[in-house]
């Protein structure tokens, strides 16, 4: 089949990959002629060619058409439509058909074949697609003269990367808005964030998201198969999420020549592009790689047609005349378009059927029928919406009622909400849109189309700004964009701390601490850092200097281990060689330089230092003697070195042995060094005060690597309950002993012993009796009491009792002490006896042997005579 006889007038068909210039070529060469009309497959490339004959020709000479929008100034020359929307009246002088491959779409390609077949400009028409219709042009319109285009630039498939590793100046596509989201909002995450387009953007939104790209303000751009129609943009790379869409009927896989187009919007006139997987998409087979860099691809077999001239007598004609069968076998009927189905299903309904009394009455059902469906909400639910349009335009007035209009514009022009609210509004207004720029659906025309314009601009914005804010990190992409342009940014530091680059806020430096805000991935945080260190490292380094020479009066060191200055934590406790003189290590200040670093550590344990020999001057002292060999002999320096292991304190039935062989001046140099031996511990008193206390607790958990595990005790406990996973080394550094259930202060320990000796002085077998008094001093309960003498190895003897006339007896308990039971310390010292290759085999011998025998007194002089037979 040929197409009709045009009229006369050139014929060529620009055939080639993308970026080849054929719509450039297209829009040259009509602006070139009186008149013309190009037909593009999206809105949004009207509106972008429209803007360019503005720009060339004057706002007065160009008009745009589309199914929502119409600009057609009295004196317009050049009509940039949607292909659906073009004007077949008019015989232009000029005339071109963009993408024209999508005549074998099978939802819209029977409009594009139409076009094809039978639209004409009087002087030149223009055909533009891809090589793969070559076949069936010449096939169809014989007379048309064959160009075809090599691309200007070289495409090159790149293998997959992550979406964190995509090269700037990318495009990643999907094929649904769901996709697209969670794409755009990883972006943000990871790179600061991403334009978004697509097809079902307003032309406002759509615009606005571009400049954001095109601007630089934001390297990546996520899209659906949108922008593979003609939309141009400086993409270096198209990155594919996903190989598979909807194409209205089902989910299948993109074809070969579908990667090609979407794929050839990388590298744009002169400069190379490539493509490649990202996401979950699955690597492309070796040929389709093949096919895509080379555009080679199968040739289209059929296009989707259907008849034109339709009889609008009655239904039955009309159904008769969309059925017709094509002309030529390489015509394919359109497969249930939605405009048919829904004249199917309104056309049963006995109210339409009853209007359908004339042809013109027809004629409207089926121009309301072809109402795409913008909603994309459910087949029935699109009939009623046009059985609805239908009874109003064939009611009394003819026409859509203006409340009625009214209304569902209020409704849907709030922009309160989020993205998705927003577009799902922008596409029930597209509707209403469509229906004021048909001349005879309302009674003034020119009202509608500005008010649904006015509602679809501030949907738009509002969609617009929604977007940026929810996929667009402003700071982080600003920074990263300047970092790229710039060698030297413009960093800040205000009085309060706040660090700005370039005027946005970065994050504070509060002592020498410096937290950028936590916004952005990995890269973001790393430009973030490296621009935020200009302003940063200087100050840092000031403050370590006045850190390295500050008072010990400006320093403190806290409950948790760490040290604060004027204030604010700059250090933690480290552990170190001695427990008593702990390191230091700086919060935050591995920004400034390593000298005023360390410089600054050294002072801060100088300040630990002092601070430990001040609290802790007993044990240092202790400690000093225990080293020096100066002030302790023999087993008095072994005790001494048992103490300083211990934090100061040990129980006296760890010591038992050790203390049963000291003699009187090995004791009284204890005593002189400041130890008590108590009759259950031994310890020094200094450290059972609360500062002495707490400090040595603190450097016993620092020492062990977890300072904020330090057992502090509230100020003023006698005793305190046993904690899970606490050991008795930890109690006896904060100055208590574990006994049973509770740990008891050192000395009140030794109080509860005073007691216990002043009950046994009353009783005739020397036994006492628990009371009041001593729970009392415990601060616990009396079977609290009970558990504790049993752990300090005291035996109940009696229970109270309680006789008929109320009288009773207390309960007594006798026994000796734990530490003072002599068959228990050697018991004890035997299943504690030291490893041979220690200090304490050294003092375990000298247990072991034998005490040396003082000689016999001598008997007085009287006795010695007397023995010896003299005079008394």
């Amino acid at each position: 089949m040929t197409a009709r006889k045009p009229e006369p007038g050139r014929i060529t068909a620009v055939l080639g990959p993308t970026n080849t210039g054929k719509t450039h070529l297209a829009l040259e060469r009509m602006m070139g002629r009186q008149t013309g009309v190009i037909g593009l497959p999206l809105r949004l490339l009207a509106r972008e060619l429209y803007d360019k004959v503005v720009k060339a020709k004057g706002s007065a000479s160009a008009a745009l058409i589309t199914g929502e929008e119409k600009i057609v100034p009295p004196t317009a020359r050049y009509f940039l439509c949607t292909v659906e929307a073009m004007p077949l009246d008019m015989r232009p002088a000029f005339l071109a058909i963009d993408e024209v491959q999508l005549a074998s779409d099978p939802e819209r390609g029977h409009v594009f074949t139409d076009r094809l077949l039978q639209a004409r400009g009087t002087e030149e028409t223009m055909f533009m697609g891809s090589a793969t219709m070559r076949p069936l042009i010449r096939r169809l319109v014989p007379e048309a003269e064959i160009v075809e285009r090599e691309r200007f630039s070289v495409l090159t498939h790149a293998g997959t990367k992550k979406l964190s590793k995509l090269p700037r100046r990318s495009a990643v596509v999907a094929f649904s808005a769901e996709d697209v989201y969670s794409i755009a909002e990883l972006m943000r995450r990871q790179r600061g964030g991403a334009a978004v387009v697509m097809g079902a953007l307003s032309p406002r939104t759509r615009n606005a998201q571009v400049e954001l790209y095109q601007s630089g303000e934001v390297d990546f751009l996520i899209a659906t198969d949108a922008i593979g129609m003609g939309l141009n943009m400086d993409v270096d790379h198209v990155a594919f999420a996903s190989f598979s869409k909807f194409d209205g009927r089902k989910r299948r896989r993109l074809f070969a020549h579908e990667i090609g187009q979407i794929a050839g919007r990388a590298g744009r006139f002169r400069s190379d592009g490539t493509f490649g997987e990202t996401a979950d998409a699955r690597a492309l087979d070796a040929d389709i790689v093949h096919r895509v860099e080379n555009h080679q691809f199968d040739p289209v077999g059929k296009l989707t047609w259907r008849n034109a001239d339709l009889d609008l007598s009655s239904l039955e004609n009309l159904r008769i005349t969309l059925n017709q069968p094509p002309p030529d076998p390489v015509l394919e009927r359109v497969r249930n378009p939605i405009d048919e189905e829904v004249l199917d299903i309104i056309a049963r309904d006995e109210e339409v059927r009853d209007r359908l009394k004339s042809r013109a009455a027809l004629a409207r059902l089926w121009d309301v029928c072809r109402t795409p469906d913008f909603r994309k909400t459910s087949l029935d639910d699109h009939a009623r919406l046009i059985k609805t349009v239908f009874n109003h335009l064939t009611g009394p007035d003819g026409f859509l009622p203006d409340a009625w209009l009214d209304s569902q514009l209020t409704r849907l022009s709030r922009t309160a909400g989020e993205v998705d609210a927003l577009a799902q509004r922008l596409s029930y207004v597209r509707t209403w849109a469509y229906a004021s720029h048909r001349s005879d659906w309302t009674r003034d025309p020119a009202y509608w189309q500005e008010r649904t314009r006015e509602v679809e601009d501030r949907l738009s914005d509002a969609l617009h700004e929604r977007l940026t804010a929810r996929f667009i990190d402003r700071r982080t992409s600003a920074l990263m964009k300047g970092l790229r342009e710039k060698v030297d940014l413009e960093a800040g530091l205000s009085a309060e701390g706040e660090v700005t680059v370039e005027g946005h806020y970065v994050g504070k430096l509060t002592a020498l601490s410096f937290q950028p805000v936590a916004e952005g991935g990995p890269l973001a945080r790393r430009a973030v850092a490296n621009a935020a260190l200009k302003a940063v490292r200087p100050e840092i380094n000031r403050r370590l200097g006045r850190l390295a020479k500050c008072e010990d009066a400006d320093l403190a060191l806290q409950a948790d281990g760490s040290i604060a200055w004027e204030g604010v934590r700059i250090a933690r406790l480290e552990p170190s060689a001695d427990p008593f003189a702990p390191g230091a290590r700086l919060i935050g200040g591995d920004l400034g330089a390593g000298e005023a670093v360390s410089r600054a550590e050294r002072r801060l344990e100088r300040f630990l230092a002092a601070t430990a020999e001040d609290a802790l001057g007993a044990l240092l002292t202790l400690k000093r003697k225990v080293n020096g060999g100066n002030g302790l002999d023999g087993l008095a320096r072994g005790v001494g070195y048992r103490l300083v292991e211990g934090f100061g304190a040990a129980p006296r039935s760890a010591l038992a042995a050790e203390l049963s062989q000291l003699s009187g001046h090995e004791r009284r140099q204890l005593r002189q060094a400041g130890v008590r031996i108590g009759e259950h511990a031994v310890f020094l008193p200094a450290l059972v005060k609360p500062k002495a206390a707490r400090l040595n607790a603190l450097l016993k958990a620092a020492q062990e690597g977890d300072p904020e595990r330090a057992l502090v005790p509230g100020a003023g406990l006698t005793s305190l309950e046993i904690e899970k996973g606490r050991r008795e080394a930890d109690y006896g550094a904060a100055g208590y002993q574990r006994c049973g259930p509770r740990a008891v202060r050192l000395d009140i320990l030794e109080r509860l012993a005073d007691l216990i000796r002043d009950g046994r002085k009353q009783h005739a077998k020397g036994l006492f009796a628990p009371d009041a008094a001593m729970a009392t001093l415990l601060g616990c309960s009396h079977e609290e009491l009970r558990q504790v003498l049993k752990a300090l190895g005291y035996k109940r003897v009696r229970k109270a009792s309680t006789a008929e006339d109320g009288t009773g007896t207390p309960e007594l308990w006798g026994g000796r002490a734990r530490s003072l039971d002599p068959a228990r310390v050697k018991a004890e010292a035997e299943a504690a006896a030291p490893p041979a290759d220690t200090p304490f085999a050294v003092l375990a011998e000298l247990k072991a042997a034998p005490a040396r025998k003082s000689p016999p007194k001598r008997k007085p002089r009287k006795a010695r005579r007397k023995a010896a037979g003299g005079p008394s």
